[in-house]
């Protein structure tokens, strides 16, 4: 079965994970895997669908018929066996940083992921009111892949060193 990976878009309103599953659910897909939030009035997210071979073509025109309601562009994905077969050698590490807000924060973290080779598995970052001092606070959680060979010591120390350049607060742990 092919799998299909889903990058939807639309303004934030009621039904429209329900109008995805009909269409997916319509054509003998299976939605295996999702990702979504709601982000400046706008309901975005990833789906991980299964679809038998003779829908494939047949479900990516209905999906094309969603337009109005949602955009949503659909991305050859790869086998589920491959996908697990890659990620089993791979060493998890889970990172968590908090601090005052300002621009370059991801770029700064991003570029010692990519130094060091790392495959980010999830990103989530947001921002809140820092209590007590005023102001924003921002905050992101992420999950990486550290590739065979690689030392999550030496990633963990270029990470401390970068955080507190950026005056965050930084929490490693394993995935």
């Amino acid at each position: 079965m092919p799998r299909l990976v889903l990058t939807v878009i639309g303004d934030d309103r009621a039904g429209l994970v329900g109008a995805l599953a009909d269409v997916i659910g319509d054509h003998g897909g299976n939605w295996e895997q999702s990702q979504m939030a709601e982000l400046a009035g706008q309901f975005a997210g990833i789906v991980v669908v299964d679809v038998p071979a003779e829908q494939e073509a047949a479900l990516r025109a209905a999906l094309d018929g969603l337009d109005g309601l949602m955009e949503v562009s659909a991305h050859p994905g790869v086998a589920a066996t491959a996908e697990a077969g890659a990620s089993a050698v791979w060493t998890p590490l889970r990172i968590d940083l908090i601090g005052n807000d300002h621009p370059g924060i991801v770029r700064d973290i991003s570029a010692v992921l990519a130094r060091h080779g790392l495959s980010i598995e999830t990103i989530t970052t947001g921002q809140r009111d820092a209590p007590m001092a005023g102001g924003r606070l921002f905050e992101a959680h992420l999950v990486v892949r550290v590739p065979p060979g690689g030392d999550p010591a030496d990633v963990r120390d270029d990470l401390e060193r970068v955080a507190s350049e950026l005056f965050v607060d930084l929490t490693l742990g394993h995935g």
